[in-house]
């Protein structure tokens, strides 16, 4: 199947890899001639673990193929994937001005039947203007399909290819029918297609991020209200978790949720209900929690120390989660910026992330190669992104290279009886 993509950021750069990948004709779009000329060299904007090589792979087997022309693209698909950015608009919602551009550009380009997907996250409804949009510009029969990704940044392959479910809105059966098609190959082990409405599609997306993104700010609630009783988080989330009602997933508390998916859909999804005249209290009440937590690290610092001024930190991680390069929104950000604000000088550290991390705070920190040598002369140390490598540290070599021996763990990772008998004093969230 002859397939284009539109837009080659996070979700159209693995999209059609993973297409490629499964025997089809990909080539991507992107308006951005210097990142065609870098994909086609094989070298990604991105971090995602595995991407790289399989991008390389479908490109030398002449599946993958990257452009800066629309048309030469579309013309001959038989599915146009939209997967632009979706930005967030200034009151919440999510800003459409790329998709109905690429829609605009597509229907130009029509010269047969196809199936039209928007795989952006977009509010409730876009299938329809998309629909407007194109047929304004062909004559051409199509149809609009909706289908969201489910993507997890640093497992984004295997999400892709060995999907929990696979959401399709469609109003056709033509449609339908090519979409299970192409799709067929990734469901193999039984898991879902699930077909819908568009409408329900494109809710569908923002509804699961909005409950992945409550648990998480309920967990870090009952951290908070664990510190203030004397209880400890990780035996209540055991207890919680073991309930096959609740389940141990996305109950693990920290320092906040981040990224490009959480934040701005729980917003896009407030906005999409004010829209309708309903007031989303709970989600309200999410993103609020969120805020708070992203500052609790600073709170405990400067309740330890009194005034940050003149010390040296360390933090490590600044990406949003583990495997991946992606700062957007994340609790490091704010923690650094609060560290800076209050006159302390931040060593950091993170396994990919640097040179994102020099876009954020240019000079006014110090990058360090390594986890220990970020430690080098610090007052403490902010655990801030659970990376692999910061979940068992040599804490006797730490221990000597730190002016303080004092670790802030923001994700809950270390052993607390470990580190004291070591000779830290640590503060995780809510628990001793």
């Amino acid at each position: 199947m002859r397939i284009a993509i539109i837009g080659t950021g996070y979700v159209g750069l693995v999209a059609g890899t993973c297409f490629a990948e499964s025997g089809h004709d990909v080539t991507c779009v992107d308006l951005d001639a210097r990142k065609v000329e870098a994909l086609r060299r094989g070298e990604l904007p991105l971090y995602e673990p595995g991407l790289e090589e399989l991008v390389r792979r479908n490109v030398a087997a002449r599946r993958l193929r990257f452009t800066g022309h629309l048309p030469e693209a579309v013309s001959p698909a038989q599915v146009v994937f939209i997967a632009v950015g979706t930005p967030q608009s200034e009151r919440g919602s999510a800003d459409l001005q790329y998709v109905l551009a690429a829609a605009e550009q597509i229907g130009r380009a029509l010269r047969h039947y196809t199936v039209i997907v928007n795989k952006s996250t977009v509010p409730v409804g876009t299938s329809d203007q998309v629909r407007a949009v194109v047929a304004r510009n062909t004559d051409v029969v199509f149809d609009v399909v909706s289908n969201p990704e489910f993507l997890k940044e640093g497992a984004a392959l295997d999400d892709f290819l060995k999907p929990d479910r696979v959401v399709i809105g469609a109003t056709s059966e033509r449609a339908r029918k090519l979409m299970a098609d192409l799709y067929a190959p990734f469901v193999r082990t039984e898991n879902p297609i699930l077909f819908m409405d568009p409408h329900s599609a494109e809710l569908t997306k923002y509804a699961a991020n909005a409950m992945l993104a409550t648990r998480i700010s309920f967990m870090n609630d009952m951290a908070l209200l664990c510190e203030r009783v004397g209880a400890n988080v990780d035996l209540v989330r055991k207890g919680m978790g073991a309930d096959r009602r609740i389940g141990y997933a996305f109950l693990y508390p920290g320092i906040g949720y981040g990224g490009s998916c959480f934040p701005k859909d729980v917003r896009a999804l407030m906005s999409t209900a004010r829209d309708a005249g309903l007031e989303l209290d709970l989600l309200r009440a999410v993103e609020s929690t969120n805020t708070r937590q992203k500052r609790c690290l600073l709170g405990k610092a400067l309740k330890h120390y009194g005034s940050l001024a003149d010390h040296t930190f360390a933090v490590w991680g600044l990406a949003f989660k583990p495997k991946t390069d992606d700062m957007r929104e994340a609790p490091s950000v704010e923690l650094i910026e609060g560290l800076l604000g209050k006159g302390a000088r931040v060593q950091c550290h993170d396994p990919v992330a640097g040179a994102v991390a020099r876009q954020y705070f240019g000079d006014r920190v110090a990058y360090a190669p390594t986890c220990y040598e970020a430690a080098e002369g610090a007052d403490g140390v902010f655990l801030v992104t659970e990376w692999n490598e910061f979940r068992r540290p040599d804490l006797k070599r730490l221990r000597a290279l730190m002016r303080r021996p004092i670790i802030f763990d923001g994700r809950n990772v270390l052993d607390p009886r470990l580190a004291r008998s070591e000779g830290f004093t640590y503060i995780g969230v809510g628990r001793d």
